[in-house]
């Protein structure tokens, strides 16, 4: 139809007695709460849904009579004031006991740093696994009453999302959104004037307002740079997640860094614990630095007064997964600000050195210069953390480095299904939501009647296919399928046909999570997909990164597989994976397949949420299954490692990937009892369940933040803060010594070497080392005691310090030690030397040590 067409909203009065609902609406704690959404959606269901089940949205457009209806409606009024009356007392809630013993919410403040934020569907500034773990950090927060902000950037456009065309190719769609259907708002000052800061880029300042939204307790501060006093180029900055080139990139991170750090300032906060959520915020520790050498301190200690405080969680194990910018750019960008720190520009770039990048400034490498407290997000991500980043501490063995974990949970709130909590209710009496810390209490899923298990896994499932069809059918047919090609390729996606294995996949198309792999062999896969008496579907989602050609080049494959006749309706490739899809997928879906190059999976924590909801983990134990794994709550593939050949490797896999489908997944989940369900089946979903509910949830997870970094960062800043910060400028000029000296420290042994020695006596030791200017009581002398294990590697059992004893006539420093061997038999015992000092968060940070 010819003409203009323009748009106008008839936006509802709220009824006096609904008005909270825009309260409601306004605080992001409706992303974990179901009865708060549950509110909106009874009030209209098509809407709820058409709107994104975003209540701002919602409100503005819901219908007068159906509001009016709501207000006059006794049960529906009873319902919200049940509702608010949680709400209420969950906002009143005072902090956990464990958070008080740690940190003193009147003194301490953690600020979270992270560049995405997925909280919910309808908060778009997320794009995949880090942003929805952020997501569940700050609800986790929230939940224990941790005194806590995070900083992020308010972006137009998130991430994108995504349809798959009739040839199988993703298509990106950008949508711009509207602050106006966000639950936020400008922050204000004590005057209520907005607040703005400003950062400087090369030869120009750009302003920057900030956004205030809450999430329960918590509150999030996030940047936005596109206003009309910044030039147009710069208004763009904010613009997009991860969007633009290099440029834009170092913008972003200058913005989120720099620009986080004035806005906490000009909120009137002081945290006094920085957690650097991933290296996008790392310039925060620059602008740290800054503000006190701008008061007069020396930037040595200035920076071991920053570095105190600061925690920093590295979440990739890919080399490529970290920002590196070049030489030239940083001086573009930083070369005012080096001359305000006050170092000179080799020292500067040194800060972000690696020799694998010479040229380069790593934000990984900065974050963990100048943070005391480090971590991987699983045991093995630890491990591999502390290998990949060896450099900053050369001397020190891998293992024994400053990175640590802690292993990444989900939010329970949040990713539990609807059914399952109300069933834990009933079960429990609503009890089990303060048993999230208590493994003892979660083997009461024991006590639930197997058969009522079953059913409501099946009705779980039921609510997924009904989801895939509704959602498959819709793709297909904009794609120009006709009727009879949709039934075909739905099939088997009916509420009511839920007696078949259905087997997930959801997550971002990288290659080394290997989505194609259970294709090795397709001829076998379509016999076992396609036995009648054990049918088996599989459901793929997932986005590939715009510029990642190969990842996308998997969903082609995907697709092309699931439109070959053996697999037609057997295999489903859904469209625009997101939280709420992903709530869908991880409740419903039999099993959960992850088959991750090991050991590239940092964590993965789709598997847990599908745990936690019954759904039974089939995976290469790398990430967090390498943890979660126990023998009886799921099947393990087992990884090979990048010693191995890739064509090797991705074959052995597949094999067993399908001779476990073949021989156990698929017998087990179809060895029904008399009354139509798998005792096995049960039996192993509910060990899934039991077992990573309580070990891998948010709360947990926070939790050990809490207990092992924020707590002793708090702790440690405050020893450091103590007397005008002399304790900082004491360690910083002894490190200062340390390391003008240390190239000319040497050890050796200035004993008799014995090889054996009768039980009852001691072995006298004794060691001598060159000081070269330092003191005796500036290095600790370690004698390692161990056994060889089955590989020929030293198994450290013992340690033992040798005291000083004297100085010799050349001057140097003699150590001696009477060792007890507390080992039968064979051992073995090594010595060693490092700088130490009573003010060092960890024993080995400078990254010297010697041995004999």
């Amino acid at each position: 139809m010819p003409g203009t067409r323009y748009t106008l909203e008839l936006q509802p009065r709220i009824p006096p007695r609904l008005h909270r609902l825009t309260e409601l609406a306004n605080n992001l704690m409706y992303g974990w709460d179901r009865q708060v959404r549950s509110l909106f959606w009874r009030l209209d269901p098509g809407l709820w849904d058409q709107c994104g089940h975003n209540p701002k949205v919602f409100l503005r457009q819901v219908a007068q009579h159906r509001l009016d209806e709501a207000a006059d409606d006794r049960i529906f009024i009873q319902d919200y004031n049940r509702v608010l009356s949680a709400y209420d007392i969950y906002m009143q809630e005072e902090a956990h006991s464990t958070v008080f013993d740690l940190l003193d919410p009147q003194r301490d403040l953690v600020a979270y740093f992270c560049a995405e934020f997925g909280l919910h569907e309808s908060f778009p500034i997320y794009s995949g696994g880090l942003g929805i773990l952020a997501g569940d950090h700050c609800k986790a927060a929230s939940d224990l009453g941790l005194p806590f902000v995070a900083v992020g950037l308010l972006y137009r456009q998130g991430y994108f999302t995504q349809t798959i065309d009739g040839r199988g190719d993703q298509v990106v769609h950008h949508r711009p959104v509207n602050f106006l259907d966000l639950p936020v708002e400008p922050a204000l000052d004590g005057e209520g004037q907005e607040i703005r800061v400003k950062v400087w880029l090369p030869r120009r300042q750009v302003e920057l307002k900030v956004w205030r939204a809450r999430a329960g307790h918590i509150t999030l501060y996030l940047l936005d740079s596109d206003l009309a006093s910044n030039a147009e180029q710069d208004r763009s900055i904010t613009y997009q997640l991860y969007g633009g080139d290099m440029q834009t990139r170092i913008q972003q991170e200058i913005v989120l860094g720099i620009g986080g750090v004035r806005a906490l300032r000009a909120l009137g906060l002081s945290p006094t614990v920085w957690h650097i959520n991933e290296g996008h915020s790392a310039f925060q520790v620059l602008e740290r630095i800054r503000e006190r050498v701008a008061l007069g301190m020396d930037v040595d200690a200035a920076l071991e007064m920053v570095a105190a405080g600061t925690v920093f969680t590295t979440h990739t194990p890919v080399p490529a997964g970290h920002d590196i910018f070049p030489h030239d750019l940083m001086r573009e960008y930083f070369r005012e600000f080096i001359t305000e720190l006050t170092f000179d520009e080799e020292r500067f770039l040194a800060l972000g050195a690696n020799p694998a990048t010479p040229g380069g400034f790593n934000q990984t490498m900065l974050a963990l210069r100048v943070s005391r407290f480090h971590n991987g997000v699983s045991r093995i991500h630890g491990a591999v953390a502390s290998r990949m980043s060896g450099e900053v501490w050369p001397q020190i063995p891998w293992e024994e480095n400053p990175i640590s974990h802690v292993t990444n949970g989900v939010h329970v709130p949040t990713f539990l299904a609807r059914e399952w909590a109300n069933l834990l209710d009933m079960q429990f009496s609503g009890g089990w939501r303060n048993e999230l810390l208590n493994p003892a209490f979660w083997e009461e899923i024991e006590n639930i009647p197997d058969h009522s298990y079953w059913s409501l896994r099946q009705s779980l499932k039921g609510t997924l296919l009904a989801e895939a069809r509704s959602r498959a059918i819709l793709q297909h047919r904009r794609n120009g399928a006709s009727e009879s090609q949709i039934e075909r390729l739905v099939r088997y996606l009916k509420p009511s046909g839920t007696d078949l294995l259905t087997i997930g996949f959801a997550r971002r198309f990288a290659t080394y999570k290997r989505a194609t792999l259970l294709f090795h062999d397709p001829q076998r896969l379509a016999r076992l997909l396609n036995d009648p008496e054990r049918p088996v579907i599989f459901i793929f989602a997932g986005k590939a990164h715009p510029l990642d050609q190969p990842g996308q080049q998997l969903i082609r494959t995907i697709y092309d597989f699931s439109r070959r006749p053996e697999f037609e309706g057997r295999l489903i490739l859904l469209e625009d994976y997101d939280i709420a899809l992903a709530r869908k997928l991880v409740s419903g879906v039999d099993v959960w397949l992850n088959t991750p190059e090991y050991p590239q999976e940092a964590s993965g924590t789709s598997g847990q949420k599908a745990g936690i909801n019954g759904s039974i983990n089939l995976s290469v134990t790398d990430g967090w299954w390498g943890e979660g794994y126990d023998g009886d709550n799921g099947w393990a593939i087992t990884p090979h490692g990048p010693s191995f050949d890739p064509t090797f490797r991705d074959r052995e896999e597949a094999q067993e990937l399908l001779d476990l489908l073949e021989t156990q997944v698929i017998p087990l989940y179809y060895n029904r009892n008399g009354h139509g369900y798998s005792n096995g089946w049960v039996k192993k979903s509910k060990s899934s369940m039991k077992s990573i509910m309580p070990r891998f949830n948010a709360q947990r997870m926070v939790m050990d933040y809490i207990e092992g970094y924020y707590g002793p960062a708090a702790r440690h800043r405050r020893q450091m803060l103590a007397n005008d910060c002399t304790p900082a400028k004491t360690l910083a000029e002894w490190k200062r010594k340390v390391r003008e000296h240390w190239s000319g420290v040497s050890l050796r042994r200035s004993d008799e070497i014995r090889k054996a020695i009768c039980y009852g006596e001691t072995l006298p030791i004794e060691v001598t080392a060159e000081l070269h200017g330092l003191e005796a009581n500036d290095v600790v002398v370690e004698c390692l005691v161990g056994v060889e294990s089955e590989s020929g590697e030293f198994e450290l059992r013992q340690s033992y310090r040798l005291p000083f004893q004297e100085t010799s006539a050349r001057g140097e420093a003699i150590f001696r030690l009477d060792l007890p061997p507390a080992l039968p038999g064979l051992q073995y015992y090594k010595l060693r030397m490092y700088p130490y000092h009573p003010l060092l968060a960890h024993r080995f940070e400078l990254g010297f040590m010697l041995w004999v």
